[in-house]
């Protein structure tokens, strides 16, 4: 299989994609939702919440740091990380354009 091709989507479908996947695991959106309750949380509060280990909470908050959704301020040994709000913001709108871009119809699919 060649190299992926990203250049024939546009922007907007590349950006789609990103959040996609950074959504597509059932411990990011627990990740996630525990940082919206806290509004910003070291890496072992957030392992204390879950049923995961430390390593494999830090390989969900790499992901979702490289999408964007949060972001980290190291302090000492700890980093603090929080919602990125600017892009959430963008998340939610962008996803929210593709959803309501459906429309419902008479005729079934198939």
């Amino acid at each position: 299989m060649g190299l992926s091709k990203t250049e024939q989507f546009t922007d907007e479908e590349i950006l789609i994609a990103r959040f996609a996947k950074a959504l597509g695991h059932p411990a990011r959106i627990a990740i996630l939702r525990v940082l919206l309750e806290r509004k910003a949380c070291i890496c072992g509060d957030i392992v204390d919440e879950l049923p995961l280990s430390q390593s494999t909470v830090s390989q969900h908050l790499k992901e979702l740091k490289e999408a964007g959704l949060i972001q980290g301020d190291i302090d000492g040994k700890k980093v603090c990380y929080c919602i990125n709000e600017q892009v959430w913001k963008q998340a939610q709108e962008t996803l929210g354009i593709l959803f309501q871009s459906y429309t419902a119809s008479d005729t079934s699919c198939c």
